[in-house]
C-alpha cells in the first residue's frame, strides 16, 4: 500500500455526557473525504482510543468506514499493550475493510520493554495480522522511545510496512530512512500511481460480477490484487474496471510533527499522520504538495505558515486544543472524556487568533 500524503488521526465526537456522538463522527469522516488527504487513521491517540472500552473502539471503527470515500486509505489503530488483544482487534479492522493497522509501542513495563521483548511482539503481531503493520512510536505519550536500531531491523519483515514516528526527531527519520534503502516491495497502485484500498477493489469487482465480495476476503488486498487481475499490458492490468500499474516502494517512514513536516520530507519521510490536519487538512497538504512538486520555497513558507498553531494547540493543548481549531474550520470537536478538561475562555481566544488565517 502506498502511504504518500497526508493522514489526518481522526477525533471520537462525544455528547455532552460522554457518549459517543456517531453522526457527528459521520460528518467529519464525510468531510475528510472530500479534501486532498490520502486517508485517515481511526482509533489513533487523537481517537481517544485509549479512553474508550473495546466495544466502542470496534463501534467507531465500523462507523468511520461505512462513511469513508472508497479511495481514502483507512488506517486503523488496533494497538493494545498484548500481542493477544492487539491481533483480536486488527482482525476485526480486517473484516470491517481497513487497509493497514497502526500499532503503537506497548509501554506499560517500560522496565521491560527491551529490544528483545519489542521484536518479538511485533514480530508475533506481523506474522498473525490479515493487515499490513505501521509501527506508532509516540514517546511524548507513552513514555518510551523505541530506537531506531530495532526499526531497522523490523523493517525486513514483509508485513512490517511502515511507522508513524512521533518522537520528533529529524535524526532519527533520517536514520531510518536511510538504513531501509535496501527494502523494495512491489504493491498495486492506480494508473495515476496512487493507492488502491480495498474497497476500490470491491467495487470494481462488484462492477465485473454483479455480487458483493466480502469484506475480509479484500484484507490485505493491494498485495493480493494480482491474483485476479486481468492482463491488458504489460504495464497495465485490469481488476473488474479498475485499471492498475505495480509499483515499488521501500519501508516507508511516516511523521507527526505538523511543525516539522518539510524538513522531514526532505530527509527521507514520505508523508505524515497529524493531528493539526485534523483542523486543517488542505493546509497541511499544501505543504507536501509543495514538496512533491519540487518547490521548496513554497513548501517552506506554507510550513511556516501552520508551525507555531500546530506547536501549541497540539504540541501543548493537545486533544482539546485539536477539537476546538476543528470548530472553527467546520467539523465538530465537543469535548473530550475525562480526565481531559474543556478549555477555558481565554485559551479559546487564544486558539482563534492561531487558526485566523488557516482555514481548511
Amino acid at each position: 500500500m502506498i502511504l504518500n500524503g497526508i493522514f489526518p488521526p481522526i477525533t471520537t465526537p462525544f455528547y455532552p455526557d460522554g457518549k459517543i456522538y456517531f453522526k457527528k463522527l459521520e460528518h467529519n469522516v464525510a468531510r475528510y473525504s472530500k479534501t486532498p488527504v490520502s486517508g485517515m487513521v481511526v482509533q489513533g491517540s487523537t481517537g481517544e482510543a485509549i479512553l474508550l472500552s473495546d466495544e466502542e473502539r470496534r463501534d467507531v471503527l465500523k462507523c468511520a468506514i461505512e462513511h469513508a470515500a472508497a479511495e481514502k486509505v483507512m488506517i486503523a489503530g488496533t494497538g493494545i499493550e498484548s500481542a493477544m488483544e492487539t491481533l483480536r482487534l486488527t482482525e476485526y479492522a480486517a473484516e470491517l475493510g481497513y487497509d493497514m493497522a497502526m500499532v503503537r509501542t506497548p509501554h506499560y513495563y517500560k522496565g521491560q520493554m527491551k529490544p528483545a521483548n519489542m521484536l518479538a511482539f511485533y514480530r508475533t503481531v506481523a506474522d498473525r495480522s490479515p493487515l499490513p503493520i505501521i509501527i506508532y512510536n509516540f514517546p511524548q505519550a507513552t513514555g518510551y522511545d523505541i530506537p531506531a536500531e530495532v526499526v531497522i531491523e523490523l523493517a525486513d519483515h514483509p508485513n512490517v510496512v511502515s511507522i508513524k514516528e512521533s518522537s520528533g526527531s529529524i535524526e532519527k527519520v533520517q536514520l531510518m530512512v536511510e538504513k531501509t534503502r535496501h527494502v523494495k516491495r512491489s504493491v498495486i497502485a492506480t494508473e495515476r500511481f496512487e493507492p488502491v484500498t480495498g474497497r476500490m477493489l470491491k467495487q470494481a469487482r462488484v462492477a465485473e460480477v454483479g455480487e458483493l465480495v466480502p469484506a475480509a476476503a479484500l484484507a490485505g488486498a493491494s498485495g493480493e490484487a494480482t491474483a485476479h487481475a486481468k492482463p491488458s499490458s504489460a504495464a497495465v492490468q485490469v481488476f473488474g474496471n479498475l485499471k492498475t500499474r505495480k509499483k515499488e516502494v521501500g519501508f516507508q517512514v511516516l511523521v507527526g510533527a505538523a511543525q516539522k513536516l518539510h524538513p522531514s520530507l526532505q530527509v527521507g519521510a514520505v508523508g505524515a499522520i497529524l493531528a493539526f490536519a485534523d483542523a486543517a487538512p488542505t493546509a497541511c497538504y499544501e505543504i507536501y504538495a509543495a514538496w512533491k512538486d519540487g518547490d521548496a520555497k513554497l513548501a517552506e513558507e506554507k510550513q511556516q505558515r501552520i508551525a507555531k498553531a500546530a506547536q501549541r494547540i497540539v504540541g501543548e493543548l493537545s486533544i482539546p486544543g485539536v477539537k476546538y481549531a476543528m470548530e472553527l474550520n467546520g467539523y465538530y470537536g465537543g469535548n473530550g472524556r475525562l480526565p481531559l478538561l474543556p478549555l477555558t475562555a481565554d485559551v479559546k481566544q487564544e486558539i482563534e487568533q492561531l487558526m485566523a488565517n488557516i482555514k481548511s
